[in-house]
């Protein structure tokens, strides 16, 4: 994650978001019908219910049937048939924005795109008159064209009715507290493809701007890592905070970052990633300048690049000073520049006594541009000393440690150095290369 600091500068942290989406499944709760105004005789009330229900599939049956039909006319582009899967007596407003999210889902090119019923019985809110309903977890599964290599797949949250023989969809929020909304749950999306990659946002400008840089930011991120990632990246433009809680998800705070990389799922064992997106800010693509929205870019392509070897646990003085490292690398900025806290601290109290703990990369203000400055100066340093070839093969090796002994390890055999040894010969070279 990037952060904007109070001097308006781009400095900031990345946090490794990968969530694993835990698929539930469906609820099926039978609702009593009320009484007509004119009721049959009695005692044929009964067997014409019983009747009818003997004759409909099961809920499930049924509602899988529909989310079919939703998903083929999400595919086909067939309006009419997406509205026939809306509940009709549903509120105005929710088949208005159901219509709407049709219309939007439209503007983005997705490759697949499919729903799946799964799971366990759910509670649900009543759905007024509606003869059976049935509360599930559906798992959208989709792909974006120019951005995703795999399907991802994110839960949705959706409540389901019968009106006499046919299934609708009633609800699509308050049946699952983590269901999902994608940047078409947000109004009309702008899209620019691009050679390397995919945008999407809702603010033409905003979004022309960053595809503008996404090839050059993806060809560099190449030059450093290597070809052995997609070399691709889908980057989202949130058009409000809101928008941007939902596609970093609810544990990360956002305020003050100008972007962040998430991933849905990772399997560092077979080195699959899915769902895989740089998210940017609603005022990053605005206000930071050309130079500072390409250090983002760059920085956040990076561990898009980097995730599928990266380990959860392993030192974050690497694993955010080596994005760094490719962000700023094409800058044209000064080291003092990149790191101005680092600099004045160089000047004022002598050099730093560690390297920068995971710890502090979960701290605030200062602190945390000062830990994240020393880790782009460190890796900037082994840069200079090993070559980027040597450099990225290191971050492979302390990005798989899950102890600090691993961590050492893999430095020592692949530079020589213990930490001790670096932090010297890194200590010795600031005050000349921050001057």
């Amino acid at each position: 994650m990037r952060a904007v600091s109070s001097t308006g500068k781009a400095r900031g942290w990345l946090v490794l978001a990968a969530s694993a989406a835990v698929l539930g499944g469906f609820a099926l709760v039978g609702l009593p019908s009320p009484a007509p105004v004119e009721p049959p005789p009695p005692a044929r009330a009964p067997a014409d219910r019983a009747g009818l229900a003997a004759r409909l599939p099961a809920p499930e049956i049924a509602v899988r049937e529909l989310l079919a039909r939703r998903e083929d006319a999400v595919r086909s582009g067939d309006e009419a048939a997406f509205a026939a899967t809306v509940d009709p007596e549903a509120p105005p407003e929710f088949q208005q924005r159901q219509l709407q999210l049709f219309r939007n889902l439209q503007t983005v090119p997705l490759s697949q795109f499919g729903y799946r019923l799964e799971g366990a019985p759910l509670a649900h809110p009543p759905v007024p008159a509606a003869d059976e309903v049935l509360a599930s977890r559906v798992v959208l599964r989709y792909a974006m064209s120019g951005a995703d290599s795999v399907p991802t797949q994110r839960p949705l949250g959706y409540l389901f009715s019968r009106r006499g023989s046919s299934w609708y969809l009633s609800g699509d929020t308050g049946v699952v507290p983590d269901a999902w909304r994608g940047p078409w749950d947000f109004g009309p999306c702008e899209v620019r493809r691009t050679d390397r990659g995919l945008v999407v946002g809702h603010d033409p400008a905003a979004v022309e701007r960053v595809a503008a840089q996404l090839d050059s930011a993806v060809a560099d991120v190449t030059e450093v890592w290597g070809s052995g990632w997609a070399q691709r990246a889908g980057v989202l433009v949130p058009d409000s905070q809101e928008e941007l809680r939902a596609s970093v998800g609810p544990e990360l705070a956002v305020d003050g970052i100008a972007g962040v990389a998430v991933a849905d799922l990772v399997d560092t064992r077979t080195r699959r990633v899915e769902g895989a997106r740089v998210v940017l800010s609603p005022r990053t693509a605005e206000q930071l300048s050309d130079v500072a929205l390409g250090v983002v870019l760059r920085h956040e392509i990076t561990h898009v690049a980097a995730r599928a070897v990266t380990a959860d646990g392993a030192p974050m003085w690497m694993l955010e000073g080596y994005p760094d490292y490719i962000g700023y690398r094409k800058s044209g900025l000064a080291p003092r520049d990149i790191a101005p806290d680092l600099a004045r601290t160089v000047r004022e109290v002598g050099p730093p006594l560690r390297l920068p703990t995971n710890t502090e990369f979960h701290q605030g203000g200062r602190r945390l541009d000062l830990a994240y400055q020393q880790s782009w100066s460190v890796v900037h340093y082994l840069a200079q000393r090993l070559g980027e070839q040597r450099l990225t093969e290191l971050y492979r090796r302390i990005a798989a440690a899950t102890t600090p002994d691993e961590a050492e390890t893999a430095l020592y055999e692949a530079t020589g150095m213990t930490s001790r040894h670096l932090l010297q010969a890194w200590g010795a070279e600031l005050p000349h290369s921050l001057s």
